[in-house]
């Protein structure tokens, strides 16, 4: 089998990148736990940390997309509100992620993997 594909994803409005930091070392750590691949990291930063327009994340997709025809693929967050605080919104961004073939999980262990119907329904995951 093999491993699957983790592009790691994280906003920061802040200048200080300790937080940021130890959000990516945990990603770094999980991946390792999981023998996944790293396919690298994509941050938004300030003001597009907080909006709804995510640079980054779309660039993210674009790569996701394009491996996802060949293996496993997955966003991989430190906990559910790096995508976005707000429940609607975060549901929107891991529907555009399942769009493009991948799922998201979290370096707690959680994951829509199983329950994409639900979140592609707009239900809480």
């Amino acid at each position: 089998m093999i491993a699957p594909l983790l592009f790691v994803y994280d906003r920061s409005a802040t200048r200080a990148h300790r937080d940021l930091d130890m959000r990516l070392m945990s990603c770094d750590h999980y991946a390792d736990r999981m023998d996944a691949v790293l396919a690298g990291r994509w941050i938004d930063h300030g003001a597009d940390a907080l909006s709804t327009h995510r640079p980054a994340l779309t660039a993210l997709l674009d790569s996701m997309r394009d491996a996802a025809g060949q293996r496993e693929v997955a966003c991989l967050v430190h906990t559910w509100g790096r995508l976005a605080t707000d429940d609607t919104h975060r549901q929107v961004l891991q529907q555009r992620i399942i769009e493009v073939g991948g799922h998201t999980m979290t370096t707690f262990g959680e994951s829509d993997r199983l329950s994409l119907r639900a979140v592609l329904m707009g239900r809480q995951s």
